[in-house]
């Protein structure tokens, strides 16, 4: 029978003791700092100054918010541009002419201050700069034009009211009133508690009109409402420039235009065609509510400030940009493919929507071509209200998508079924207008022939 060494196993004692106080270390360790990243998810923001409700400098809430800053700055510059912000579609942080990339659009918006200067916006950073630079109605510019674009803006509002501020030409604004920050920080947040607000009044007037309370909104829906309340359709009030949105019908095309019909609202008469025509502005939300994301409970924030981490930080990006510009924040989150697929994906359908925007405009310049000519042979204002009626149907159809900044991503069905209704519209109209010159016997069949 072996003796045991005593050698050995105080050798083995020690070890097994050491084994054993490394591991309580790690383990300290380790509850240490769970414990100090739970506390330090908890305090996400340290306040160490007082920032006034709506305070519109964004450099005011840097010392209390210096990640949510630091992002937001970007969107001042985005580096890179998608393919379709090339061409002045949407996005992007570049000034490029719309018309100038697509010089169709001079005869689209004939008569129409956007047919002279129609510019792809550069982001939020740039929001009064850009406003500011458009040459549409030069000074002229009514309050109702800046409604969007500075926090400035609803602090104007509660102080006075909105139809005072609507009332107020921009160029007082900025002299008298001091206008200068574009949207930032106090457009959407409560500076004591971080709650997100809608301050402009047009958004919670449709809403209720529709009968929607939105103060009710859970923090998922307020984090869309927050975008909605500018990223929409609208119209000024004739008589006192009120700004409201066309959504007392519904969200459709079909619906705003009902409601404009209603209302006979008219933004300008076309100087070829003569139709009466309406000039839609960026429906994002509209298109979005038809879509799969919006069905899904995706919002707005989701796909363009998707959540990020700053070391054990869950903190919103407030970069905000197209999604393809980060792929794996924005839509790996919910999708199991690749970023080469999903970006794909999203390329296929812009593609898509972009060829059919393109017929869509070959058939409406037609449609006003053969207007045009049947004003030549003789046709009379009454004979060509059915062509003129359906140049309108037409118009206001590609310009819901056309104007609309996703290039169609947002409801890809709906995208392309209004798209194709544009263009049976176009061709109604010009095969009316091509009637009419069979009527007065002045068919030109070189038109034809194009």
């Amino acid at each position: 029978m072996s003796k045991s060494n005593p050698e050995r196993g105080g050798a083995l004692t020690w070890i097994l003791f050491l084994v054993s106080l490394v591991g309580v270390l790690l383990i300290v360790s380790l509850l240490t700092d769970i414990f100090e990243k739970k506390q330090e998810a908890r305090y996400s923001y340290i306040k160490t100054q007082e920032i006034a409700f709506g305070e519109p400098n964004p450099d005011n809430w840097k010392a209390n918010f210096p990640r949510e800053y630091a992002a937001y700055m970007k969107t001042v510059k985005t580096s890179e541009l998608t393919k379709y912000a090339k061409y002045g579609r949407y996005g992007g942080s570049e000034s490029i002419s719309k018309l100038e990339k697509d010089p169709r659009m001079k005869r689209l918006f004939a008569g129409y201050a956007f047919g002279i200067d129609y510019n792809e916006e550069r982001g939020h950073m740039n929001a009064v700069p850009d406003m500011l630079a458009i040459k549409r109605l030069g000074d002229k510019k009514p309050g109702s034009c800046m409604t969007c674009k500075s926090p400035q803006v609803p602090l104007f509002m509660e102080q006075h009211s909105p139809k005072e501020f609507y009332n107020t030409p921009v160029k007082d604004l900025v002299e008298k009133h001091g206008f200068q920050y574009s949207i930032s920080c106090g457009d959407c947040h409560d500076a004591a508690t971080m709650e997100l607000l809608v301050r402009r009044p047009a958004y919670i007037e449709a809403q209720t009109r529709r009968g929607m309370d939105i103060a009710k909104n859970d923090q998922n829906l307020k984090r869309t409402d927050a975008c909605a309340q500018c990223h929409v359709e609208y119209y000024w009030q004739k008589e006192d420039k009120y700004l409201t949105f066309p959504w007392d019908k519904g969200l459709s095309i079909e619906a705003i235009e009902a409601y404009y019909d209603s209302i006979g609202f008219t933004d300008w008469v076309h100087a070829e065609s003569g139709a009466k025509l309406v000039k839609i502005q960026h429906p994002e939300y509209e298109l979005w509510s038809s879509g799969i994301h919006s069905r899904s409970g995706v919002g707005c924030a989701d796909c363009h400030m998707p959540y990020t981490r700053d070391g054990s930080i869950k903190v919103t990006d407030h970069w905000i940009r197209s999604p393809l510009m980060n792929v794996t924040n924005s839509c790996l989150v919910c999708h199991r493919d690749s970023e080469e697929e999903m970006a794909a994906r999203v390329t296929e359908i812009q593609d898509r929507t972009y060829e059919m925007m393109d017929r869509a405009e070959l058939a409406l310049i037609a449609a006003i071509d053969q207007i045009v000519a049947a004003k030549a042979a003789g046709a009379t204002d009454d004979e060509l209200e059915e062509s003129r009626k359906f140049h309108r149907r037409a118009h206001i159809r590609w310009d819901f998508v056309s104007a609309e900044n996703s290039m169609g991503f947002h409801s890809p069905q709906e995208a392309t079924r209004i798209l194709g209704d544009a263009v049976d519209d176009a061709r109604q109209s010009e095969i009316s207008a091509i009637k009419l010159q069979d009527k007065h016997g002045k068919v030109d069949i070189a038109m034809l022939s194009k």
